[in-house]
């Protein structure tokens, strides 16, 4: 029987759980891939700290590099994350001619081109599975699934500590730094939970998906991104509720004939919709083709284990191609010509609005105007109370172009009759 030898470089939480699957589950995959495909080196400057795997002696090393060419090791999972020595070693092992699985999102989000033109150069694989939604096949879905299908729309719930969040200040009724910091205390959040509350994590995985729909490497840093801090509010998820909607994050990709809408955004999604159903840490991505309609591809989006069993897949995928003496001809597509991204205002949805309007006569004649003015068409609006002198009004519009509301919330915010910022959400009627 064939072996093939494995090397981890990074032994944090998805590299445990790795090794963990691989020296538990040997036999699952010599039974289903007909290859002994072996655990032989784990690289990580920590070389104390008990992650709760027993490895074998003298498998776990300090040296990233010796790992890498290590001539036992044949194929090189990267899960060190980021794109500093990550990239560097993602690159010196293609370099040496061996196939690499990464769960690396940011890594192939900011620099995704180069590495797929060296492996394709050296006639290996990139493997990369896990980085978009942890343990849910959407990757593959893409990839093969849907390799004869034109994709329509992908939206995706990408970042499960932004989903319990939301989910529990719907729940409870709490203040977002409140349910951060629950968050945080039960593991679900970072110490420093930037990447994933300001909506990074999810723009970074958005992107990976548009790549693979799409055939060209996105410019990360051009793409509009809004999370949920300081965005999202107790209220506005009351407001939503009752209207018959939950707030998501959800990263959007949709193509038309003037472009394609690639964006992050929290957004009104009907409470009794698939997408609306997914709460707590899971993740979902609804994907639509002209082939296939819609599927939808759910499950829990992080943590040890459910990261661990797509890196493995990849490991798999990438063993059976190195005993076959093959390679994935074109790891992601590359159209002859990039689609045109649309601006933020060039967008067009219905759209969830919350005004403050001053609670006098007039008042709700000047926004409604404001609205129509600007080509807006309102589909109810609706008085939600009022307090010292102001009323809350919910509005909620028909299908219009981002620029048009902008431009009327803009006046309705100079006029006399406000009485605080506009808050805007889009509403995606899956």
């Amino acid at each position: 029987m064939t072996e093939i030898g494995v090397g981890i470089l990074g032994f944090g939480t998805v590299g445990a759980g790795v090794a963990k699957g691989l020296l538990e589950n040997g036999d699952v995959l010599r039974e289903r891939t007909g290859l002994d495909i072996r655990l032989v080196r784990v690289a990580d400057l920590d070389t104390t700290t008990d992650r709760g795997v027993a490895l074998p002696p003298g498998t776990l090393v300090s040296d990233a590099r010796a790992t890498i060419h290590d001539p036992a090791v044949n194929v090189v999972v990267e899960l060190i994350g980021g794109t500093g020595v990550a990239k560097t070693f993602v690159r010196e092992a293609l370099e040496a001619g061996k196939p690499v699985v990464t769960a690396n999102k940011k890594l192939l989000a900011e620099c995704g081109a180069e590495l797929f033109a060296l492996a394709s150069e050296r006639g290996v694989d990139l493997f990369f599975g896990a980085s978009v939604g942890g343990g849910i096949p959407v990757i593959r879905s893409l990839r093969d699934g849907l390799a004869g299908a034109r994709v329509k729309t992908i939206y995706g719930i990408l970042n499960g500590t932004c989903n319990y969040i939301l989910s529990a200040m719907e729940k409870d009724g709490g203040r977002f730094e409140d349910v951060l910091a629950d968050a945080q205390r039960l593991g679900f959040a970072e110490a420093d939970p930037t990447l994933d509350v300001d909506g990074f994590d999810t723009l970074h995985k958005a992107a990976i998906l548009a790549a693979l729909a799409h055939g060209f490497q996105p410019d990360v840093h051009s793409l509009p991104v809004r999370g949920i801090r300081g965005v999202v509010s107790a209220e506005d998820i009351e407001q939503a509720r009752s209207l018959g909607y939950r707030i998501k994050l959800l990263a959007i990709v949709k193509s038309g004939e003037d472009g394609l809408e690639l964006r992050v955004d929290p957004t009104l999604v009907k409470a009794d919709g698939m997408l609306g159903s997914v709460s707590g840490v899971f993740n979902a991505a609804m994907v639509q083709s002209d082939l296939d309609d819609w599927t939808m591809y759910y499950g829990r989006g992080a943590g040890r284990l459910p990261t661990a069993c797509t890196v493995i897949g990849d490991i798999a995928d990438a063993a059976r191609n190195l005993a076959a003496g093959t390679h994935r001809p074109v790891s992601m597509p590359c159209a002859a010509k990039a689609p045109k991204i649309k601006k933020i205002g060039d967008g067009v949805s219905r759209f969830y609005v919350r005004l403050s309007l001053r609670d006098a006569p007039g008042s709700l004649a000047a926004a409604t105007a404001a609205f129509g003015e600007n080509g807006v068409s309102i589909a109810s609006a609706v008085q939600r109370g009022a307090k010292d002198g102001f009323a809350t009004v919910i509005v909620l519009t028909h299908e219009a172009k981002r620029s048009a509301v902008d431009a009327a919330l803009s006046r309705i915010r100079d006029s006399n009759a406000s009485g605080g910022e506009p808050v805007l959400f889009g509403i995606e009627d899956v």
